[in-house]
């Protein structure tokens, strides 16, 4: 194993990093030279992958693609894109096949994307430990037991569901054998290494192992992002990162106070110390406290002691607390009753209901608050779904000033948020706006995103139909109708 981990370094050291030991933090990986923002740190395909839905047939199973679908005729199971995605996959695929071509029905559908991951890892062991298929110093078993397990630190009734998951593995390839207490340790390896490959507009599509990017530590103001093209991991700067300075990403959403994400990284077993949780309470204020009565005042309200009131801690305007809770109440009911409208397919009615607790968020919480901001999020998304685009276009706009208050310059959230803004902005022949927001998206995307996905080409394209059609409406006044897509 030392000579697994001598080989990492070395060729770590090719690329400008190394791994470390962080005080309070146990392994990470350190910057061996200077990394400028947009600059590509590390990539890594993933030791084994699977998409999130399992027998509906909705990605490929190597490459994640979402078009020309079909259905493996053995074990009915996997879905290919291509022959060149079966080919590539059929080592590790030919014995997962067998085996999940003898189960029942009902056992198929025990096929969970957590229990399949584990599947593969236990398969893939065996073919390079066999030499069927190759092994490097960035892909090989060695890597995912040195990872940390934190099994000492996992609850009983945990522990128990990994000893059952463990076994269902153990039904599934009877006729290999192995630790089922190595199983079970790995699963808890899951639990806190495991990454969720995303496609470019962050909407996840599957489970990923990365053993070597899952060495680097998380911050709530990181100086890198973690982004996927298909399953392959991509980490890039988002900042200069020096010489001996630490790389680190975030391992979870950070657009929330910091007792949520404080709760958010407790899967993880460890508190986050970055300056962002340890200042705290300023942006804390912002992101969760309500508004001043004063609708001209952007204070926000404090709590006084034995006083059933707030106090704005800027012009000391007091709003009554009974007044506070009874609006609060009649947000929660109407949330309530609007989540079920939309969750029953009613958009028209559930849009209504949220507009009107928009408005009542807009008179309670500050205008950076966390719970606005997501109200709006799912305003946004109600009206692209009803194709109200004007709607949608203002619900947009209303959440990027958030964005960048939440999120570091360049973050995929407020790009995609402006390549959102700019589309609608160009359906709705705001030509002039549309360049302004396409030109803020591009920006920040091509630091997080590289410029050679496909995703991004599609991105410079728009940007530059923009170009031409300001130029074109300049010189002559007209327009045309547009599709978004």
């Amino acid at each position: 194993m030392a000579n697994w981990a001598e080989q990492l370094q070395g060729e770590l050291a090719g690329r400008g990093l190394a791994v470390a030991s962080i005080p309070g933090k146990g392994r990470g990986i350190v910057a061996s030279r200077t990394f400028f923002p947009g600059e590509v740190i590390i990539s890594q395909e993933p030791y084994v992958s699977t998409p999130n839905k399992i027998l509906v047939g909705s990605s490929c199973d190597h490459c994640f693609a979402s078009s020309n679908l079909r259905k493996c005729s053995v074990c009915r199971v996997t879905w290919y894109c291509s022959s060149n995605c079966q080919k590539v996959e059929w080592k590790l695929h030919q014995l997962e096949c067998r085996a999940m071509a003898a189960l029942t029905e009902d056992r198929k559908k025990m096929l969970t994307p957590t229990i399949r991951l584990m599947v593969r890892l236990v398969l893939k062991r065996k073919l390079q430990n066999e030499k069927v298929i190759p092994s490097s110093c960035i892909d090989n078993y060695y890597l995912v037991d040195a990872l940390e397990s934190h099994i000492s630190e996992v609850d009983k009734d945990q522990l128990v569901l990994y000893a059952q998951m463990a076994n269902l593995v153990d039904l599934i390839l009877p006729s290999l054998e192995f630790d089922l207490e190595e199983i079970a340790h790995n699963f808890s390896k899951f639990a806190c290494n495991a990454h969720t490959i995303c496609d470019p507009e962050l909407r996840p599509l599957g489970t990923g192992l990365y053993p070597v990017i899952s060495i680097i530590n998380h911050s709530c103001v990181p100086n890198a992002v973690l982004t996927f093209d298909g399953r392959t991991a991509c980490v890039r700067a988002l900042q200069p990162i020096g010489k001996d300075e630490e790389v680190s990403i975030s391992y979870i959403e950070t657009a929330a106070v910091t007792k949520k994400r404080q709760s958010d990284l407790k899967q993880y077993f460890f508190t986050c110390t970055c300056p962002r949780c340890v200042k705290g309470s300023e942006d804390d204020a912002l992101l969760e406290r309500y508004r001043c009565k004063n609708q001209a005042c952007d204070g926000f309200l404090l709590s006084e002691s034995g006083e059933k009131a707030y106090t704005c801690q800027k012009c000391s305007i007091s709003r009554d607390e009974e007044e506070v809770k009874k609006t609060t109440r009649e947000i929660v009911l109407l949330s309530d009753k609007a989540s079920s409208l939309l969750s029953s397919g009613n958009t028209t009615e559930a849009g209504s209901i949220y507009k009107t607790i928009e408005q009542l968020e807009q008179k309670l919480y500050h205008a950076f608050s966390i719970t606005l901001l997501h109200t709006r999020e799912t305003l946004l998304k109600i009206y692209m779904e009803l194709q109200d685009w004007q709607t949608a276009l203002t619900y947009c706009r209303s959440t990027i000033p958030v964005y960048e208050r939440v999120y570091p310059p360049f973050h995929p959230m407020i790009g995609l948020q402006f390549y959102t803004c700019g589309k609608l902005e160009w359906l709705l022949e705001c030509t002039e706006d549309a360049l302004k927001s396409l030109t803020r998206a591009a920006d920040v995307l091509r630091i997080t995103h590289g410029t050679k996905s496909q995703f991004m080409k599609e991105l410079f394209g728009k940007l530059e139909e923009a170009r031409a059609e300001v130029s074109f409406r300049l010189s002559s006044g007209r327009g045309h109708g547009k599709q978004f897509s």
